[in-house]
């Protein structure tokens, strides 16, 4: 009798390890898969303004960027020349908000700032290190 209910527990655990690793499976994919932006979605972007701005330059940028639609937060270092935003990508562009940005105000050497593909890759030194980075990789590169 003892022998049939260690087999039993033993059993029973195993399946509800297996059925928690397959939840597990199925989340990483769910969250990880791409998807189109929508309303919630915001992205970062950098303006390099490349020329001395003092500080009421900087505020006269951030008050600017914040008229913009769909910008919702605002950035700018009169320290290091660099305004940084989030907005949303189904309202307007990053392309387009400095492209008006150099129209609208005397920054014409303003450029956005893109990130090369060595940048991208050191973005996160924690999660090119970490358990869950190599599951989503192993699992990425199954299906």
């Amino acid at each position: 009798m003892r022998k049939g209910s260690f087999r039993k527990i033993l059993l029973t655990s195993g399946a509800v390890l297996l059925v928690l690793v397959a939840v597990l499976v199925v989340h990483i994919y769910w969250v990880t898969r791409p998807k189109a932006p929508d309303e919630h979605t915001r992205i970062m972007a950098r303006i390099d303004l490349k020329q001395d701005i003092n500080q009421d330059d900087a505020n006269q940028i951030s008050a600017w960027l914040y008229a913009q639609k769909g910008v919702d937060h605002v950035l700018c270092s009169a320290a290091s020349n660099i305004a940084i935003f989030t907005y949303a990508p189904i309202q307007n562009n990053a392309d387009a908000i400095v492209s008006k940005l150099k129209m609208s105000l005397p920054y014409n050497k303003a450029q956005r700032y893109m990130p090369s593909e060595k940048e991208m890759s050191q973005g996160c030194p924690v999660a090119a290190t970490s358990t869950s980075y190599k599951v989503y990789t192993f699992f990425k590169n199954i299906f």
